[in-house]
């Protein structure tokens, strides 16, 4: 409970942090508002189920990522601005790092609902299952993305933030589903335990 209480006070940080004076008020609040409908859908349903302190870390790291990111624009946050210039890239991709993390975070959260909840029975399907959950939520993200873009013009471009990238919104599935990816692949291992610990 210590380490969890230590977790929601960084969360708050991080969200007050980011909310003086960002790039752009409606931006910051179209990147932020994820964390805070997460935020409160895991506090109304903390006695009912509650994560292990593995994935909430995982969750919190994600919103810090996407408060970064509401307060710069993810076009312009100044690390990967400098990355950009060294590396040569054509652009600030400090959104994929944002998109990997909403196919590596959704992966945890999922995972750990079904094995709790016995969701799967047969276990040979469970991961190819679990990525392409995690798939589907990165392409209707896309589609939020597409709506917000046409319904307020200009002002949902730093939302949308392509870069005058074609290739954007399949790229950003990409990085999800690599994300999804790399969690089943590289953390079933630790979540396992942290999971053995909480039953």
């Amino acid at each position: 409970m210590k380490q969890l209480t230590i977790y929601i006070c960084l969360f708050f940080i991080g969200l007050i942090a980011s909310a003086i004076y960002p790039k752009e008020y409606f931006t910051w609040f179209l990147e932020v508002i994820p964390a805070l409908i997460g935020f409160a859908v895991l506090a109304l349903t903390y006695k009912k189920f509650a994560f292990t302190n593995f994935t909430y870390f995982f969750i919190l790291l994600h919103c810090i990522i996407l408060f970064v990111g509401g307060h710069y624009t993810y076009a312009e946050v100044p690390l990967f601005n400098w990355i950009k210039e060294v590396l040569h890239q054509s652009r600030n991709n400090y959104d994929k790092i944002g998109h990997f993390a909403q196919g590596f975070v959704p992966a945890i959260i999922i995972r750990e609902l079904f094995i709790r909840k016995k969701v799967i029975a047969n276990k040979s399907f469970f991961n190819f299952i679990l990525v392409a959950i995690c798939l589907a939520i990165s392409a209707a993200y896309e589609w939020i993305e597409w709506g917000v873009s046409v319904c307020t013009g200009d002002g949902g471009d730093a939302f949308l933030g392509t870069q005058g990238y074609v290739w954007d919104t399949q790229s950003d599935m990409l990085f999800a589903t690599i994300g999804a990816i790399c969690m089943v692949a590289f953390f079933s291992k630790a979540h396992d335990k942290a999971i053995d610990s909480r039953l």
